[in-house]
């Protein structure tokens, strides 16, 4: 294991000098791939130091209870070779999961489009739901929040909303929540009080960089509209809404939170080179079979990954299995307990493939 560390810590040097080169910082793209490499590596450089010192800290045990000479450094050399060998196992597996290759769409900022699906206004209703238990969750970790485009419900929530979020290793977590959400409980429109079975697909973009996808205004039509829905007059009146056409893919997105038609343009162009990255996304993953059978994987968005049972308080995910009685806590923002059994189940299976490959 330390040849392996000894090559990541030759890498960090040399990531460590190329980012202060001139011809690197004027190389947006390349600065930026390499600024995320000098992070993933300064945390297994950081490792690999404290693995040096415990493996020290063992051989210098040992030769002092080889000589044997001095009773009072025995007993230190004892507790020294016990702390370190107790520690170290650990630390081998936390070292072996961080020395397997991450995905380079883990740390990117993402796209969610949350939809109702089956189950009328009731499926609205819980696709405003969903939209509000990831709100929360994204701003309690610090992570800021901005809606995009938005379709009302007729009785409340949304037929769609689509919101950015951006922080730290975004996409990493928010993956997981990609496919099929299923709610079972009385409709607020139920007069007999029966428990009804609604869903709400929700997608999850890695949000493109602009070298990540070429996109050719050509290509592109911009069709500015008035706001609809609240905001006040100047929404309604001022020809603020964008909606972009995209010839070759036949993709439209629409954008009109902000009272700006500039930003409106802009934030409609990320969710555009999104949607196009993420279609090349989708081939990669094809080729990638072993990635496509990873129960955890974001890929068939068709696929029923959780459901949400109101009488029974239940919150079941289906792909791991697991079930949880605190539906409260859930729906309100506390997903993490969640994403935490399905972030151990990906990180396992990584660790197994690896250790094949090795």
């Amino acid at each position: 294991m330390l040849d392996k560390l000894q090559i990541v810590k030759q890498r960090f040097d040399e990531v460590n000098d190329l980012i202060i080169q001139p011809d690197i910082i004027a190389d947006r793209k390349r600065y930026v791939e390499l600024n995320k490499e000098y992070k993933d590596l300064k945390t297994l450089v950081e490792k690999r130091d404290i693995y040096k010192e415990l493996l020290d800290n063992i051989s210098e045990a040992e030769e002092i209870l080889a000589d044997g000479s001095d009773a009072e450094m025995v007993e230190m050399a004892k507790m020294q070779l016990e702390e370190a060998k107790e520690e170290l196992p650990k630390l081998e597996e936390e070292i072996k999961f961080l020395l397997i290759p991450k995905d380079p769409e883990d740390s990117k900022n993402v796209v969610v489009e949350v939809r109702a699906g089956t189950g009328g206004d009731e499926a609205s209703i819980f696709a405003g739901d969903l939209h509000r238990m990831y709100t929360k969750y994204c701003e309690g970790k610090g992570w800021s929040v901005s809606v995009v485009d938005y379709s009302e419900g007729t009785s409340g929530g949304f037929k769609e909303i689509i919101f950015e979020v951006s922080g730290e290793d975004v996409y990493g977590t928010m993956k997981f929540e990609a496919g099929v959400h299923r709610v079972q409980r009385v409709p607020q429109t139920e007069t007999q009080g029966r428990v009804h079975t609604s869903a709400a697909t929700v997608m999850v973009l890695p949000e493109a960089e602009e070298f990540d996808v070429e996109l050719d205004m050509n290509d592109v039509r911009i069709e500015r509209t008035t706001s609809t829905g609240p905001g006040g007059q100047s929404v309604n009146t001022t020809y603020s809404a964008i909606r972009l056409h995209h010839g070759p893919s036949g993709l439209v997105v629409s954008c009109q939170d902000q009272k700006s038609s500039h930003k409106n343009l802009e934030k409609a162009l990320k969710v555009l080179r999104s949607r196009l990255y993420e279609k090349e996304l989708e081939k990669k993953l094809a080729a990638d079979s072993e990635r496509r059978k990873s129960m955890v994987s974001s890929g068939d968005r068709s696929a029923k990954i959780r459901t949400y049972n109101y009488p029974q308080g239940r919150v079941t995910d289906h792909r791991i299995g697991l079930t949880l009685y605190d539906l409260s806590n859930i729906i309100n923002g506390d997903i993490q307990k969640i994403l935490d059994e399905l972030m151990l189940v990906e990180n396992t299976q990584k660790l197994k493939d690896a250790s094949e490959i090795m």
